[in-house]
């Protein structure tokens, strides 16, 4: 039996008799740990370690932490419990919780392991923590944030040309760990700040040889690019895609010939979206139509239908995210707008991305990278 005592700290501060007749109590009736709670998550970090401490010698229960992330010192407090003795840790997965959140374990945990040596995990089973992470956020339906410590997208991406020069060198220039014993994976991000360096070390994933002329030419279409609204942070398989261009290492799986997609709304109805896609794979004209939930649903619906037969290939692949921006606000409902979608299949995620002022245009773009990167990694 777990006593977890709501409010402790703050009950601690206000009458610290009392907080620890509750405590003592709880143990003389069994309880096999006394767990402490900053419910309300005010409570700074040496107070934090203070009480704690305070509490171990008075009762020799051991102790837990639950604390809340109100002051955004939730992991934090968490660690400065263990270190002043408390042996457990509340807290869930990526800090879901009420108001502001619990402690993320995600974050604990890593921490635990790598910077304080606890064993409080398995064997090897912290590089499943990134893959968890990933699990719940896609359970809940919510985005991952990219710049979450240890499991986020961002947590182990460089960008700046002298930072990936570094880390091309020694990658403890810029990672305080491996991003493998988390599970996550090192990241080289594309974009017209990036600079030679960048290049290189994320096309050697292609076996691209370092043709300093060829690299020129690259960057030079990347920031030609970005002029025009294209971000390659988070589309990396678009990013493959021209690099395969450009190696000559890159084949069209199918001709478009037109692509139509109309909305119908009748009164007292929801709006029904239809999409009509036909296109020439391998010599073949494939005419198809789909509903969906909108016009981008649709849209992948139709052109699904036209390539499976051909490629099975794409039934592995989903799409779990799509994301609008607008690229040039001033120029109101004509801007351009950026779609990044974002793919996955059994073994990994891809970003695409497709600019257009038509958001239709934009987001046909995304959907065939997608798809071709797809196909041209299973080749």
């Amino acid at each position: 039996m777990f006593f977890d005592a709501e409010h402790f700290f703050d009950g601690y501060k206000d009458n610290p008799e009392y907080a620890l007749k509750t405590l003592k109590t709880a143990a003389e009736a069994g309880a096999a740990r006394l767990i402490l709670c900053d419910t309300n998550g005010g409570t700074l970090i040496p107070d934090i370690e203070k009480i704690i401490g305070d509490v171990k010698n008075a009762v020799k229960t051991p102790l837990g932490i639950h604390t809340h992330n109100d002051c955004g010192l939730a992991v934090a407090g968490s660690l400065a419990a263990v270190r002043a003795g408390a042996t457990q840790v509340q807290g869930t997965i990526n800090g879901f919780g009420e108001r502001c959140g619990n402690a993320d374990l995600c974050v604990v945990a890593s921490n635990l392991v790598l910077k304080m040596g606890r064993k409080c995990l398995r064997k090897n089973s912290l590089s499943k923590i990134t893959e968890i992470s990933r699990f719940v956020y896609e359970q809940a339906n919510l985005n991952r944030p990219l710049n979450q410590p240890y499991v986020g997208n961002s947590s182990f991406a460089h960008k700046g040309g002298m930072h990936v020069h570094a880390v091309s060198k020694n990658t403890c220039c810029y990672e305080h760990v491996d991003p493998e014993s988390v599970g996550n994976s090192r990241r080289v991000i594309i974009s017209e700040l990036s600079g030679a360096s960048n290049l290189l070390v994320r096309s050697e994933k292609l076996a691209l040889i370092k043709d300093k002329a060829l690299v020129r030419k690259i960057l030079k279409q990347v920031q030609d690019l970005e002029n025009e609204g294209y971000q390659f942070e988070t589309a990396e398989g678009s990013f493959d895609l021209i690099v395969r261009r450009f190696m000559g290492h890159y084949r069209s799986f199918f001709d478009l010939e037109y692509y139509r997609t109309v909305i119908l709304k009748y009164d007292n109805g929801a709006p029904i979206s239809e999409a009509i896609v036909k296109i020439k794979v391998n010599g073949h004209s494939e005419h198809h139509v789909a509903e969906g939930d909108g016009p981008v649903n649709a849209l992948d619906g139709a052109l699904r239908k036209a390539l499976e037969p051909h490629f099975p290939a794409v039934r592995d692949m989903q799409l779990v995210d799509y994301r609008v921006r607008v690229v040039d606000p001033k120029a109101a409902t004509a801007a351009k707008v950026r779609v990044v979608i974002e793919s996955r299949d059994q073994n990994k995620h891809w970003g695409t991305i497709g600019v257009s002022e038509n958001i239709i245009d934009a987001t046909w773009k995304a959907l065939v990278d997608s798809i071709e990167y797809k196909l041209l990694s299973e080749e």
